[in-house]
């Protein structure tokens, strides 16, 4: 369905893209990982011609888009892309923005297109906004209302550009929700996304970007289980977990705490456990810089027992302990238990001299 060979494009004399070669099949849903700023939207833009490529081919349904002879607009109709910010048109209300593509390039007339319309706001749950404008929406349902618009057009590929990175938690969990019921109709999809978990779950192929080059790609068992390169496991690593080093009993408090709220932020957790679990790291970390000027915590959400695991290192000294997602931090003597959890397992110094 998409063939990509021997793909270059850079951006005032900045290389984005090295050599991309890549190869999807119809009906394969493949999601396209990576740190910011390593090609992957770039390269999104490109199999759209959004972004011109300075050198290589991209094959669509095989016909080659980058020859000269090729009509853009009429193989844009077969490609659908739903991007970052929604792009709706904001002065149109949802059914006018759902319809307005279809009646102006595949010439339907506006009561055909306002029924298939009205059938897609159902299928995305919002039937009962098609008179409101834009800025009546969340972020959520305006992205919902993109992927409506998208479908449309009865494309054979879309095209997903981070399709929640502007979103919070639960409008992230709406609009995931809408592209997994997608998935099951077997259109061609290609997802950008920092979603690692909804990756895993809905992907035929991942694809890990490291500096504008594909690193590598293979099944989701393979990226996530056993990567082989050394670019794909430090970010495979990372992003399920986070490690934050400390070299000075003055460390940046405040930027600590937006560090944990971000990561955790990626798996609903509730706002009252971050809280009392940055309580608890300060406590460890005024105790251990009694003794010692450096530390290193990491926290790991484990999805399938549903817990948090944080563990400070300092010095040979490890301190760790798990807690249940659901656990009640108002409880006074849940607090107590909290304290219990922790364990010192001191190589250096006795229990009794910590």
């Amino acid at each position: 369905m998409i063939r990509i060979e021997n793909l270059y494009k850079s951006f005032n004399n900045i290389s984005v893209l090295e050599n991309i070669n890549l190869h999807i099949n119809k009906g394969e849903i493949v999601s396209i990982i990576g740190e910011s700023g390593a090609g992957k939207s770039t390269l999104m833009r490109c199999i759209n011609l959004l972004e011109t490529p300075d050198k290589g081919n991209i094959y669509i349904d095989g016909i080659n888009i980058i020859d000269n002879k090729t009509r853009i607009s009429e193989f844009r109709k077969n490609i659908g892309m739903v991007f970052q910010t929604f792009n709706l048109f904001e002065h149109l209300s949802v059914i006018d923005n759902l319809t307005y593509a279809p009646i102006k390039l595949l010439k339907e007339n506006k009561q055909q297109a306002e029924i298939k319309a009205r059938q897609l706001l159902k299928q995305v749950g919002l039937l009962n906004k098609e008179n409101s404008l834009p800025n009546e929406l969340s972020g959520g349902q305006k992205q919902r209302v993109a992927i409506a618009r998208c479908l449309a057009m009865d494309p054979k590929i879309i095209l997903f550009d981070e399709p929640t990175s502007a979103l919070d938690p639960i409008r992230t969990n709406e609009v995931l929700a809408v592209i997994r019921k997608l998935a099951k109709s077997r259109i061609t999809m290609v997802i950008v996304t920092h979603e690692m978990d909804f990756a895993k779950e809905i992907s035929n192929k991942i694809i890990y970007m490291h500096n504008g080059k594909i690193c590598e790609e293979g099944s989701p068992e393979k990226i996530f289980n056993n990567p082989m390169k050394k670019e794909t496991k430090k970010f495979i690593y990372k992003e399920c977990n986070f490690t934050y080093e400390i070299n000075s009993k003055d460390y940046d408090i405040y930027s600590l705490n937006s560090e944990i709220l971000e990561f955790f932020e990626k798996y609903t957790i509730p706002n009252e456990m971050i809280e009392g679990i940055s309580l608890k790291i300060q406590e460890v970390l005024n105790l251990i810089f009694k003794l010692n000027n450096n530390a290193e915590l990491t926290l790991s959400y484990l999805k399938e027992k549903m817990q948090i695991k944080l563990e400070i290192v300092s010095e040979g000294n490890g301190f760790s302990f798990k807690i249940p997602k659901d656990f009640n931090y108002k409880r006074k003597d849940n607090v107590n238990i909290l304290e219990a959890y922790f364990k010192i397992k001191d190589r250096r110094k006795s229990n009794e001299e910590l």
